[in-house]
């Protein structure tokens, strides 16, 4: 293996390890010092690759965008425009959040409450990523307006907050209490929810 690759493999192995810990244990927990007692690599080894606990943290967050992506937001848009991608994009993200047994959660709704008073470039990354997703979520919303799938009084802000207050619910019983029926109690309501918002046309 060459130089390069080899950097990049013990990069890899970094981010892995630092990913995981920010998944079980919030990003604010990951540390250079823990990480070399994981990886076995130096702390300086660790430092020289990732350049500081900033940038190290920013990497994490690219990790989980690209995973994000991949795993939720490509397949919704492999469906028809509106209602069904919609539900898609929720049952997609309320299944990756509501699986305690995998690496599951969200970094950024987590991330919300870990740095919801902590000023700085994290915070507002994190901030950023929140409202990048709730901003997909009211696009799609409009879209399903505007299909006739979702009533015309809909307010999209208003039912994005539904739906993010869904997702705390979720994460707070999949990971706090772990409780197994997450996933079909998190279903039902989001069915139930979105039965309120119906138009009479898309109810037929």
């Amino acid at each position: 293996m060459n130089t390069t690759a080899k950097s990049e493999a013990t990069f890899a192995t970094i981010l892995e390890a630092a990913y995981d810990m920010a998944a079980a244990e919030g990003i604010g927990k990951v540390s250079l010092g823990e990480l070399a007692k994981r990886t076995g690599i130096s702390k300086s080894g660790i430092f020289s690759r990732v350049g500081s606990l900033e940038a190290l943290q920013a990497a994490v967050l690219d990790e989980y965008d690209r995973r994000f992506g991949e795993e939720v937001f490509m397949p919704a848009l492999q469906v028809e425009r509106g209602l069904p991608r919609l539900t898609m994009q929720v049952e997609l993200w309320l299944k990756k959040i509501g699986n305690e047994t995998t690496r599951g959660g969200c970094l950024y709704t987590a991330g919300a409450f870990e740095f919801d008073d902590v000023p700085g470039p994290l915070r507002d990354r994190i901030e950023a990523g929140v409202n990048r997703w709730r901003g997909s979520m009211r696009k799609t919303v409009l879209q399903a307006m505007e299909a006739g799938h979702l009533r015309p009084d809909t307010e999209p802000e208003q039912l994005v907050f539904e739906i993010y207050s869904l997702a705390i619910g979720v994460m707070h019983d999949a990971r706090f209490l772990r409780a197994n029926a997450v996933p079909r109690r998190a279903q039902r309501a989001f069915n139930r929810l979105i039965s309120t918002y119906k138009s009479f046309n898309d109810l037929e």
